[in-house]
């Protein structure tokens, strides 16, 4: 179909009257009579008004369906409890028991070797074709068995540029969100090889093309809700197939969530929102500023509430630390049987490096000041400050001096206006 979209006026923002209204152009009642309609939503690490999709979608044809169910794209995110389901869907635990009682929860279990299906292979040539001769290997393509239950896939989630696959959104939402291992390993690593700044904020990167491959091997029908969201509201929806709804959005968010500076910083506070609970995800706050920090320049993740590395992750994460790519490149045989979207993550974490002689020099200090200790900082090749010791107000208003405070860092990047040859448009 046709992509359908709105766009709000510059300073305003989409009504849920506005978004049921085009909810309604794409999902007609009587086109869903007795299907069993799967509704795949993000976790609480994106921001985004998910309710008035939610509430309009199930306004719109839940009364009509067989079945109107929920599964969060989790990842290898933590599942969530009820609560924090309804809570991400903005609705109370009173409306969840009466009006959405019909409504199932799942959460995806991504290591659940039994909640999985596998519907295909990428071969070697596949690979290597999708990878610019980066890779050549074959990769098992499993997703949620779950998904084979229904007659129809509605994703729901919001574009912003992401470090892996350089514009979340589409069918990211599938892949990894709802999907096996084997290929989140893959084409995390692809993007750390890649490297953050040479994917963040570019659209047609490698791992999208690997995204949009396997998307492409999920037959069941498909439609996609895709949301740009600016100070938390709706500044423009897009609904279609998950690569035009996922295009055309991917355009609008490269215009909000890009701030482009003159200069370099030689330090950055970077404060994470609440929402990101551990390190894991609290590392957005590092991928969406290491453009901007200048060569041998400090970017601290400021976020006194964090206490853990990974709850899922954090055992691999200290026993390999934070280090940039060649360090792992330069080591394969060392690390090539650890999950690759661990050593992914560190890499990213870590930023842009060179790994020479046994040395390994980073381009930036990436520092924590969270709950987690001094001592764990070191153990994980990463500085360390006590929270407590910083008032972020101290921060604000110094860019003239090469400082730069970010009071919500993680979804809104950063870029030069003249960017350094290891940060250029691809």
């Amino acid at each position: 179909m046709p992509t359908l979209s709105q766009i709000a006026s510059p300073g305003s923002y989409l009504s849920a009257e506005q978004a049921r209204e085009l909810i309604a152009q794409a999902c007609p009642a009587k086109d869903y009579k007795d299907k069993k309609v799967l509704l795949i939503v993000p976790d609480a690490t994106r921001t985004c008004p998910l309710g008035i999709l939610f509430a309009g979608l199930f306004d719109q044809i839940g009364g009509a369906t067989k079945h109107f169910d929920v599964m969060i794209a989790l990842g290898t995110h933590q599942p969530m409890s009820e609560e924090a389901i309804c809570e991400r869907l903005e609705i109370s635990l009173e409306e969840r028991r009466a009006k959405y009682a019909p409504v199932r929860f799942f959460n995806h279990e991504w290591d659940n070797e039994a909640a999985l299906r596998k519907i295909g292979d990428l071969t070697l040539e596949d690979t290597r074709a999708l990878t610019d001769g980066l890779f050549e290997m074959e990769v098992p393509v499993k997703i949620n068995a779950k998904l084979y239950d229904y007659d129809q896939i509605i994703i729901c989630g919001p574009v912003f540029p992401h470090e892996v696959v350089g514009f979340s959104g589409g069918n990211k939402y599938l892949f990894p969100g709802v999907s096996g291992p084997e290929v989140l390993n893959f084409f995390h690593w692809l993007g750390a090889v890649v490297t953050n700044p040479m994917t963040i904020g570019n659209k047609w990167t490698p791992v999208r093309k690997v995204v949009d491959r396997v998307g492409g091997m999920v037959n069941v029908p498909k439609l996609c809700l895709c949301m740009v969201v600016e100070k938390a509201q709706l500044a423009g929806l897009f609904i279609g197939s998950p690569e035009g709804a996922w295009d055309e959005a991917s355009e609008l968010s490269k215009k909000l969530h890009i701030t482009y500076k003159d200069r370099p910083f030689h330090t950055v506070l970077s404060c994470a929102p609440k929402m990101y609970d551990e390190i894991w995800v609290a590392g957005k706050c590092m991928y969406k500023l290491e453009p901007v920090v200048a060569d041998g320049g400090e970017l601290i993740i400021y976020a006194p509430h964090v206490h853990e590395i990974s709850l899922t992750h954090g055992h691999l994460i200290k026993q390999i630390g934070y280090h940039c790519r060649d360090y792992f490149l330069k080591q394969w045989d060392k690390f090539k049987h650890l999950p690759w979207g661990t050593i992914a993550h560190s890499t990213h974490v870590r930023g842009i490096g060179k790994y020479e002689n046994g040395v390994e020099q980073c381009r930036v200090q990436v520092t924590l000041a969270t709950s987690i200790p001094e001592s764990v900082c070191k153990e994980i090749n990463l500085g360390y400050r006590d929270p407590a010791s910083i008032n972020p107000d101290d921060y604000a208003n110094r860019e003239d001096e090469g400082v730069l405070l970010v009071p919500k860092a993680g979804e809104m990047l950063y870029h030069l206006k003249n960017r350094p040859e290891w940060a250029r448009e691809m």
